[in-house]
């Protein structure tokens, strides 16, 4: 594979990624305005998502496409999971 082509596939899967977190806020919407959702998915999300940038960030070299796709999921996860308590 071309390492171009791969840093470009890394890129756009890093702009879905934070997409599908974002998607959280319709969530945390509904939660806020008193129809709550699910506690667990976006709980687990959140965790899942912590040990992801982790990963990417404590490694030798740092993972930048990593760190970012998953930062937003740790925001919107935890607030999605806490909004629907």
């Amino acid at each position: 594979m071309d390492n171009k082509f791969l840093k470009k596939l890394g890129w756009i899967a890093t702009c879905t990624s934070m997409l599908m977190y974002i998607s959280y806020i319709s969530q945390i919407s509904g939660n806020l305005h008193g129809h709550k959702g699910d506690f667990i998915q976006p709980f687990v999300a959140g965790i899942n998502c912590s040990l992801w940038v982790l990963y990417g960030f404590l490694g030798e070299k740092r993972d930048w496409p990593l760190v970012i796709a998953n930062t937003p999921g740790i925001i919107f996860g935890f607030t999605a999971a806490f909004t629907a308590l």
